[in-house]
């Protein structure tokens, strides 16, 4: 995999999730978000590193193995 794929992967994970769901563009979402961020002096901040933990919880609860129940 090459180095940008990696990068937007892990690090821009959250506006890739929300272009899709929202069907628009990736690179605009990520463009609104800087412009947010500048307007309010950063508090999309906090939206963004609670998207990167909500995103890496559900997608350890759908990777995780079933464990059999007895």
């Amino acid at each position: 995999m090459e180095v940008k794929g990696i990068l937007e992967k892990s690090a821009f994970g959250v506006c890739n999730y929300l272009a899709e769901k929202i069907g628009v563009a990736t690179s605009r979402v990520r463009l609104y978000f800087i412009y947010a961020t500048f307007v309010t002096l950063g508090s999309p901040i906090i939206f963004y590193l609670v998207g990167i933990f909500w995103l890496n919880v559900r997608k350890y609860i759908k990777n995780r193995p079933n464990l059999a129940r007895e």
